[in-house]
């Protein structure tokens, strides 16, 4: 026998009945989208790896460590598996000139690809929802998407505050990021004994990011690192307290972290994240920010954009982390079919139930046939279905079918044409 074939490390298969849930979940998502005026987008799974260079910084975690990359062999173009999807949003939409009759609200659901240790809920194949506006540069927008946040947690069932709490930050322009950055750069020099060996090869690069160390022996000398909100100019300042006035007029309550400043180099202004304390330590599970410059820098016309992305395995283990029931998706009925001869008219009549809307499990045969009926009767408690229909010899002889409630005891077995069969399907069908 040959050696089973298995999936490559990190990255999972997702089979029923978990799949079920993530359709419920993306559903979800979709009908918030739609509601909100989104039209979802989707970009290729392999793109030019200059894209993310550009787009996310040479010295970022993601494109010096963390992206699979290969030279396509063909034509020896360099190219990678999207570590995110903002920046194959920015480049679909700047291809396309999308922007030419104005701004877009754009949403995408699909797979990403990072190359780091698997652990529970972070994976090398890891799956996003995003949601970007791209064209819009007022504060309005900015609080339109964290609202939408917070509109899907209720509508899954989780509690802002208590499941989740939102953190916001502003990272200013690029000019008031530059002085932060000299002052940032002179305070960790001065305490050069203090860092790290991963702190000490950023401290000129990327100094921004020593900030986001996890790093405990490193806590102190961050905490007292200048504070990039001492920088901000006046219009920094005014979106950044329009868009705090918006959350507070919302009833939704945030905190202040100046500390926070994502993993990508691209953010300006505002940047937020939805963390819970239920996950451990890795504890983000939604988090994004305005990105005014990304555009212009991928090589669009200049325009203003912000979005969000939140990891759909994090997310759907929070539910779980919190008790949160997710649907059980069962038949409406399950047709049992006693006889081969039976067969033709069960699957036509089952056919027209289905078109009419109800869902229905077949009984198949196995390498044995049918089956007993008292076999198919289990199969179809098993099932979950509401209903058994069951085509005898006797009833299908007189064009009929059986109607049996499985979850209503006092509920009388009945009869019913199956020529008239769309007529009743209503009936059948699941609240």
């Amino acid at each position: 026998m040959s050696e089973t074939i298995q999936a490559v490390k990190g990255m999972n298969d997702i089979l029923p009945p978990e799949s079920v849930t993530w359709d419920w979940f993306e559903g979800k998502v979709r009908s918030l989208m739609t509601r909100h005026g989104y039209a979802g987008v989707r970009t290729p799974i392999v793109e030019p790896t200059a894209l993310f260079v550009r787009g996310l910084g040479e010295v970022t975690d993601i494109v010096e460590k963390e992206m699979y990359s290969f030279v396509d062999s063909m034509n020896g173009d360099r190219l990678s598996l999207r570590p995110e999807n903002t920046a194959g949003v920015v480049r679909a939409i700047t291809e396309h000139s999308l922007l030419r009759d104005g701004g877009k609200r754009l949403y995408y659901i699909g797979p990403m690809f990072r190359h780091e240790r698997p652990q529970k809920g972070r994976y090398r194949q890891f799956h996003q929802v995003g949601a970007e506006a791209l064209g819009y540069a007022g504060p309005d927008v900015d609080v339109e998407l964290i609202l939408m946040c917070r509109m899907l947690w209720r509508e899954l069932g989780l509690v802002e505050g208590r499941d989740l709490r939102l953190e916001l930050n502003s990272l200013g322009q690029p000019d008031e990021r530059r002085a932060h950055r000299e002052a940032l750069i002179a305070h960790f020099e001065a305490h050069a004994e203090l860092l790290d060996e991963d702190a000490k090869r950023r401290l000129h690069s990327n100094p921004l990011r020593i900030l986001d160390t996890k790093n405990p022996a490193m806590q102190a000398v961050v905490e007292a690192a200048p504070q990039l909100m001492s920088f901000l100019g006046t219009e920094s300042l005014a979106h950044f307290n329009a868009v705090r006035a918006a959350l507070d007029a919302a009833g939704l309550a945030y905190r202040i972290n100046p500390r926070l400043v994502r993993g990508m180099d691209y953010y300006n202004l505002t940047v937020f994240e939805w963390v819970t304390e239920r996950l451990g330590s890795q504890g983000t599970v939604c988090g994004g920010g305005r990105y005014d410059t990304l555009i212009e820098q991928l090589g669009g016309k200049p325009a203003p954009a912000v979005g969000w992305g939140l990891g759909i395995e994090r997310l759907l283990l929070l539910l779980q982390e919190a008790g949160i029931a997710t649907p059980v998706v069962a038949p409406d009925a399950y047709a049992i079919v006693p006889t081969a001869a039976s067969m033709p008219l069960a699957l036509r009549t089952v056919d027209a139930l289905r078109a009419a809307g109800v869902s229905v499990l077949m009984h198949a045969a196995g390498r044995d046939g049918l089956g007993s009926m008292k076999s198919q009767f289990k199969r179809a408690d098993a099932s979950g279905a509401r209903y058994a229909l069951i085509f005898g010899d006797d009833e299908v002889a007189r064009g009929e079918v059986a109607v049996k409630p499985l979850r209503d005891a006092d509920a009388a077995q009945r009869c019913l044409s199956m020529a008239q069969a769309a007529d009743w399907a209503a009936e059948l069908r699941t609240a």
